[in-house]
């Protein structure tokens, strides 16, 4: 409840068109079903196109439209894992201010014009979480430039155009909720700093986006199954899963013969971490 005395309307939102990656989605989407109910937020899944001459991940620009009623409006990724443990960064999040788990420097991607200019710190959306009160709903504003004109304005940074799992307007979303913070002026935080701030401990999410599925699908299982561990040097993982060894067996088959033995080694967790 607020101090007014009125229910605070939220609603976590995330992208499945086309029955997007069900092996991933049934290890990410009950957990965020859970989340939602213990930070009193609604859970709705976007599954219908509305702009069919983007590419898919621009549909998240329905929110605009979908949560134009909401007091906050909350977006993940739907290959984003999030612990039930997490807090709820609304709490911690000013009625003017919206929020990712983290940004990157704009001008690394984006060729900029006069907004990113005008605005000049420089933030480069991660939006694969995203986070925006009703005042800031602009954030999700649709974009105001032709395909081919917002395109032109994107660089993938070298280790994307290497992986071979990215083409250039994979990052369009990125691009144009970059363009909306410069053009409106939104004021902006990380979630990365809250948990700074508050000494909270960290692996409250996880995200990685340039890697192929089977390697996404059996990280994601390892994390949800592998117990947690406080030695230092031990893996450690969220244990909210039972680990079936089968399972992790196929899986790890499945992986090997998509990437063969050489590629294996290069998108291995130790070698992401080092890129990052």
């Amino acid at each position: 409840m607020s101090i007014t005395g009125r229910s605070v309307r939220k609603t976590l939102y995330t992208l499945s068109i086309n029955d997007y990656a069900p092996d991933i989605t049934e290890m990410t989407f009950p957990l965020m079903k859970r989340w939602a109910h213990k930070i009193g937020a609604e859970f709705q899944i976007i599954t219908e196109r509305k702009f069919p001459h983007l590419p898919i991940p621009m549909e998240k620009l329905q929110i605009h439209e979908l949560g134009r009623n909401n007091d906050w409006s909350i977006f993940l990724d739907a290959d984003t894992l999030i612990h039930p443990d997490m807090f709820d960064p609304t709490n911690h999040l000013r009625p003017d201010t919206v929020a990712h788990y983290a940004n990157d420097m704009a001008g690394h991607r984006w060729r900029y014009d006069k907004y990113f200019r005008r605005d000049g710190r420089h933030i480069g959306s991660c939006n694969w979480c995203a986070i925006a009160p009703k005042d800031c709903h602009d954030l999700w504003h649709p974009l105001d430039l032709t395909y081919e004109e917002a395109v032109a304005n994107i660089f993938p940074v070298q280790v994307e155009r290497v992986s071979g799992c990215l083409e250039t307007d994979h990052l369009l979303d990125d691009y144009t909720l970059s363009r909306n913070i410069a053009k409106f002026g939104l004021k902006f935080k990380t979630i990365v700093s809250i948990i700074e701030e508050l000494k909270s401990g960290s692996g409250w999410l996880w995200h990685l986006y340039n890697i192929p599925h089977e390697t996404k699908v059996r990280m994601i299982y390892e994390l949800l199954t592998t117990p947690p561990s406080v030695r230092p040097g031990q893996p450690s993982g969220w244990g909210l899963m039972d680990r079936d060894d089968v399972t992790l067996k196929e899986l790890w088959n499945r992986e090997y013969e998509m990437l063969g033995e050489r590629e294996m080694k290069r998108f291995s967790l130790d070698t992401l971490e080092k890129q990052e």
